[in-house]
């Protein structure tokens, strides 16, 4: 896979998305459709997540970011293309 054949973004997820298992969910997603990064709560209330891997997938966690997990309410999601790097060999939750 060339640089040109992945996708990075780099996003903050704004509403209700702490105490509702949306960094557990996106871990869960984010590994079903085989992409790499990391997910984790921030103090002010939002998550943060980098997320790498083909184009249509990251696409497709974005996506599935808007709507989240039962119980979590997305207003708005802060997103950011970076230049992929290939650094990460899974998906994890961060602390």
């Amino acid at each position: 896979m060339t640089e040109k054949d992945r996708k990075r973004v780099h996003a903050f997820v704004i509403g209700r998305v702490q105490g509702v298992f949306y960094r557990s969910s996106t871990k869960s997603e984010a590994m079903r459709i085989g992409l790499t990064g990391w997910v984790k709560n921030l103090s002010d209330g939002r998550v943060e997540l980098v997320a790498e891997g083909p184009p249509d997938a990251v696409d497709e966690l974005l996506q599935w970011c808007y709507k989240g997990p039962a119980y979590s309410r997305v207003d708005r999601i802060e997103i950011q293309e970076e230049i992929p790097t290939k650094e990460f060999d899974d998906f994890s939750v961060r602390y």
